[in-house]
Formats: C-alpha cells, sequence, structure tokens
C-alpha cells in the first residue's frame, strides 16, 4: 500500500507543527510548506526522527498568487503524485478594529487566509487521480460563530474561509472532501500573562483551553471520515458557544 501523504502548510511551527508530528506519527510523509527556510518546532523535529517519516520542506510566500499556484505542482514533482490530505494551516494575523480598516490590509489578508487556501484546494483536486479523493482540512478560528470587533480584517478572512469550507464540499462533491477545524486561543503568544491564560482558561464551558495536540486529534478524524464533508469541528473548550465582548488577548488583562 502506498504511503499516505499530506501537505501542512505553516507546517514547521507552532500548532502546524504539532499538526504535522501527529501525522507523521500516523504514518503520512510529508510535504511541510512555510513562507521562508526555517528550522522545526521541537515537536516536529522529535517526531520525524522517532518515525523517520519522508519529509521535504517548501517555500511559497502565500501572499504571492503566482507562488501558491506552484505549490501543488512542486510537491507533486517532489514526490511524484498529489497529496492525499491537505491542511490549510498557514495564516496571517494584524491587529485593528472597523476604524483603521483599509482596502490593502483586507486584500493581503485574505489572500493568505482565505484565496490562497481555496487555489490549494482547487489544485489539489485537479491534480489528484480519478480514483482517489483526497481530504482537505481548513484551520479557520472559533470567532467565526461569535464574531468580536478586534483584528476585523483576520476575522473577515477567516469567515471567509470558514463558508468556503461547505461552498468546496458541496462543489467538489465526491472529488474531494472538505472540512474544517475551528480552534480557540491554544498557544498563548508574549502578549499574554501566565495569569490571565489562566483567567481565560477558566472562562471556558470546559475550564480550560485546547491544545495543539488536540487539534491534530481533530485534523486526523477528519482525513479518516470518508462519510464526513462540510463539517466544522470547534476544538475551544466552549468558547464558540457565547459571545464575548473582544478577542481574547484583551480579556482578563492584569
Amino acid at each position: 500500500m502506498t504511503q499516505k501523504l499530506a501537505l501542512v502548510t505553516g507546517g514547521l511551527h507552532r500548532v502546524g507543527a504539532a499538526i504535522a508530528a501527529r501525522l507523521a506519527h500516523e504514518g503520512y510523509a510529508l510535504a511541510l510548506h512555510k513562507r521562508t527556510a526555517a528550522e522545526a518546532d521541537p515537536i516536529l523535529a522529535e517526531a520525524l526522527a522517532a518515525t523517520g517519516a519522508q519529509s521535504h520542506r517548501f517555500a511559497a510566500d502565500l501572499s504571492d498568487p503566482a507562488q501558491v499556484d506552484a505549490l501543488i505542482p512542486a510537491v507533486v514533482d517532489k514526490f511524484g503524485r498529489a497529496p492525499d490530505l491537505l491542511v490549510n494551516n498557514a495564516a496571517l494575523f494584524g491587529e485593528g478594529e472597523w476604524t483603521d480598516l483599509s482596502a490593502d490590509a483586507l486584500a493581503a489578508m485574505m489572500q493568505v487566509n482565505h484565496h490562497a487556501p481555496v487555489m490549494l484546494a482547487k489544485a489539489l483536486v485537479a491534480a489528484s487521480s480519478a480514483t482517489s479523493r483526497p481530504a482537505i482540512v481548513n484551520i479557520v478560528d472559533q470567532r467565526v460563530a461569535q464574531p468580536v470587533p478586534d483584528q476585523i480584517a483576520y476575522s473577515l478572512s477567516k469567515s471567509a474561509l470558514w463558508q468556503a469550507t461547505r461552498t468546496l464540499a458541496v462543489a467538489f462533491g465526491d472529488k474531494a472532501r472538505v472540512n474544517a477545524v475551528a480552534p480557540g486561543l491554544t498557544i498563548a503568544t508574549d502578549d499574554y500573562s501566565a495569569a490571565q491564560v489562566e483567567r481565560l482558561a477558566a472562562r471556558m464551558p470546559l475550564g480550560a483551553l485546547p491544545t495543539p495536540a488536540q487539534i491534530a486529534d481533530a485534523v486526523v478524524y477528519l482525513a479518516r471520515a470518508e462519510a464526513v464533508t462540510g463539517q466544522t469541528i470547534f476544538v475551544d473548550g466552549g468558547a464558540h458557544l457565547a459571545p464575548m465582548a473582544r478577542d481574547f488577548v484583551a480579556l482578563d488583562r492584569d
């Protein structure tokens, strides 16, 4: 049986690295995308060493449509076939409320967070054989269910990708399965204090924030779930169940 192949965008760092590491343990060969050359996070480096998974890194700037168009062909050229799984994990973040919004900022965010994933999905399905049915998993955000005014360009772009998940599932039909995972706050940046993270976790219906491994669990489930398409799994401790006035970083600050 041919080893399965996964392309993970933004696959060397943070949640992307955790997803890629889990896929390595699941027996996948890995096409690991990053905007620029970089070392893998320890969780991924350790998984690659432990499993001996075949992997190759692909540099592509997803803000450049030409580089987006070249990514799937580059993977096919390297591995000799199209991926069985595409995880659209890479994302562009940006601060700002509606008063700060510009057409240029919105266009830049939409290109990386919506247009690139959609075009990669299109290219994957076009490159796949008639007998294969690849799985596509889009990483969106729990805020798509409960919008907040912060980071508005980012929020709009993730909402667009969320809607694209269902639309592409219908459009591709039996040629590909398209699903999404919507994480909540998972890996806090330096903008958060440890005490703030504890308070935010206590806000969640489950009393805890998700871990990268739990995000990866959901991706693996959707990769396997042959009867599932057009669905979104919220892995957020329940954050999407109740509205919040602001994004996490602005809540419960010290």
